[in-house]
């Protein structure tokens, strides 16, 4: 259904009845409404980052609600779109931390090295967020968190905003690095996000973990 490893982690998830009620939810209102993203698109983060390959968690809440702009990857949109304020600031910490200056909107590469680009709640009505709040997904991904958290191999959690925060103690395992701040959101980022240095943090616990480190 995902990929490979995913599967048999989740797949008694999958059996579950909120589980099933939340497919049944969601498939009716692709038929009734314009949602996002694309319904082939819901699990690409799963897709391209299997468990086993999981170094960084970047959690979001929902996805964006624009046209055209959520395609599975928490933070990413898709190339030609106009750039999101939150994003532009990610890329704005992220040139003044490692000095890469990046302009692809589309984050998918960095979900290729390992970073799991995950929304809380994975599908949004168009023009209205959070409008799939309490319908499911975040029994899901808190799930998936908590598998996550688990884990024996280390990895690194990366919690922006007030939302991001209020997971961390579904992350059990003390191996793990946790990097929080206030969101990336214009709204806060120049109260904490700003000079947080996310990006060489990851890298820096990466390689002392003696993982790949990431090429932003």
């Amino acid at each position: 259904m995902i990929n490979k490893v995913w599967d048999q982690i989740l797949k008694d998830e999958f059996q579950k009845d909120y589980f099933r009620r939340l497919g049944v939810f969601v498939k009716s209102e692709y038929k009734t409404k314009r949602i996002y993203p694309e319904y082939e698109h819901i699990f690409d983060a799963f897709r391209y980052t299997d468990y086993d390959q999981v170094k960084v968690v970047i959690l979001g809440q929902d996805p964006y609600h624009g046209d055209n702009e959520a395609h599975g990857l928490s933070f990413s949109v898709r190339e030609g779109v106009a750039m999101p304020p939150s994003l532009r600031n990610i890329f704005k910490e992220l040139q003044n931390d490692v000095g890469v200056k990046r302009t692809q909107t589309d984050l998918t590469d960095w979900a290729k090295q390992g970073v799991l680009l995950l929304n809380s709640i994975m599908t949004v009505v168009k023009d209205h967020p959070l409008s799939h709040k309490e319908k499911g997904w975040e029994i899901f991904t808190d799930n998936v968190i908590r598998k996550l958290g688990k884990r024996k191999e280390p990895m690194v959690f990366v919690l922006w905003g007030s939302y991001a925060r209020s997971k961390k103690n579904l992350i059990e395992n003390s191996n793990h690095k946790i990097i929080e701040s206030v969101h990336p959101s214009p709204l806060s980022a120049n109260r904490g996000f700003f000079g947080s240095k996310p990006f060489s943090q990851i890298n820096q616990f990466l390689k002392e973990n003696n993982m790949e480190e990431i090429h932003w």
